[in-house]
């Protein structure tokens, strides 16, 4: 089978190369020109566990191919998925003109039937403008040329793509046809050899699967930092507490850890999206509302514990952090909560000194010079008077209290991601604060 991935970002370089990886022919097509040529040099845009080397060998085996040409590989291709970037409008909903651009280059190029498939996510009701904007450009050739379009939302998660997607827990496909269905089963069947886990539905509930499903893990995310924040107050402890109610099977102990707030490149993208399709539609989604609210407050709060330590003295302090990415085995900082922190910290007259294994050159790209980067995780924290753990990378985990004793210039730890113990942190001499 021949298809098509439009888009080389995140899901659509992981998905084409996983297709690849199965044995099908993939043309991976990117209007960034600078992007293409890279990736035909095996130069990999994004950092992802496995990606790489996966990349490197469907090359070599002639099953995964790059172009900037969406119209050169229609007429050898049986299904198109785009996979193009949803990025928030002004007003926080989704702009959908990279897909809807998608939709309108197949139908003006288009000769023969082909099934599009909309990877991205992306409010309910846009396969119909998706069908809408395909079926135009064909009027306006005056040809009839039988399609489809489908949904099949993603469900990657950074860090562990690659066994999301040749692994997945759940395969969701929205159709409207008898030929779609077969074309997506045809397309999955590798996936599904020890399992079959495919869940067809009609095209709207597809599409509000993958946002419904991303606002529930930001909800108890969101949940949890607020239970957090009334067990300090209250002298609970959460981890206690998250234990004892992760045990209940009807809610279980997944998305139950606190910490200074969630990022990345979905959770906050889909809330907003969500609660601006549900008011444009005249209804108020007023628990993800609280949700965006509470995570937002979440972001500040190792700065307010770290303000509150040095009594709301903080100008000429030096702060080392540990963790830039929004999550661990990620380079990826959108809507990161160290973004936040370190805005606080400048504004402050802190120096920031910052170490994230992977993260680095991302930092640089959207802040430049304004934080010291170092070589380590001790050089981060030389003659600092407070270290802030933010993403919790594995080789963060068992630090030497001793060397950190030595290196920093008070010994104040702030964990945002309640990874440490609090008595061990505490008898190696250190003021230890952590998320509830």
């Amino acid at each position: 089978m021949n298809i098509a991935i439009v888009g080389t970002g995140y899901v659509g370089l992981v998905s084409g190369t996983c297709f690849a990886e199965m044995g099908i022919n993939v043309t991976c097509v990117d209007v960034d020109v600078n992007k293409i040529e890279n990736l035909k040099k095996g130069i990999i845009p994004i950092y992802e566990p496995g990606l790489e080397e996966m990349v490197h060998k469907n090359v070599k085996a002639g099953r995964l191919h790059f172009t900037t040409d969406l119209a050169s590989c229609l007429n050898d291709v049986e299904v198109v998925f785009s996979a193009v970037g949803t990025p928030p409008d002004e007003d926080g909903s989704a702009d959908l003109k990279y897909v809807l651009e998608v939709a309108r280059t197949i139908g003006r190029n288009m000769n023969s039937y082909v099934l599009v498939v909309t990877k991205s996510t992306v409010p309910v009701g846009t396969a119909k403008k998706v069908k809408a904007a395909i079926q135009e450009e064909l009027d306006k050739r005056g040809v009839a040329i039988e399609f489809d379009v489908a949904s099949n939302p993603e469900f990657l998660k950074e860090g562990n793509a690659i066994d999301d997607f040749m692994k997945p827990d759940r395969v969701v496909v929205g159709v409207e046809s008898e030929k779609a269905k077969s074309l997506m089963e045809n397309l999955y069947k590798p996936f599904m050899m020890n399992n079959y886990r495919m869940i067809f539905t009609d095209i709207p509930s597809a599409e509000m699967i993958k946002y419904a499903a991303n606002a529930m893990l930001a909800t108890r995310i969101s949940f949890m930092n607020d239970i957090a924040n009334l067990c300090e107050i209250m002298g609970a402890d959460v981890n206690m507490v998250r234990k004892g109610i992760g045990t209940d099977a009807r809610i279980g102990s997944k998305f139950l850890y606190a910490g200074c707030g969630y990022g990345g490149s979905c959770f906050p993208k889909d809330v907003k999206a969500l609660i601006k399709t549900a008011a444009h539609n005249g209804y108020e989604m007023k628990v993800l509302q609280a949700v965006e609210e509470v995570n937002e407050n979440q972001k500040s709060v190792l700065f307010r514990k770290l303000h509150k330590h040095f009594d709301g003295d903080l100008h000429g302090k030096t702060i080392g952090m540990w963790g830039l990415a929004f999550k661990p085995e990620t380079d990826d900082m959108r809507e990161a909560p160290s973004l936040v922190l370190i805005h606080h910290l400048l504004n402050a007259g802190c120096t920031v000194k910052v170490y994230d294994p992977v993260a680095m050159d991302e930092c640089k790209r959207k802040i430049g010079d304004s934080v010291i980067y170092c070589n380590d995780r001790y050089e981060a924290t030389l003659d600092t008077d407070a270290l802030l753990l933010v993403t919790e990378w594995k080789e963060f985990r068992i630090p030497s209290w001793a060397v950190l004793n030595k290196m920093m210039k008070q010994p104040v730890i702030i964990d945002g991601r309640n990874i440490y113990d609090r008595q061990q942190v505490k008898e190696s001499g250190f003021h230890y604060y952590n998320i509830g």
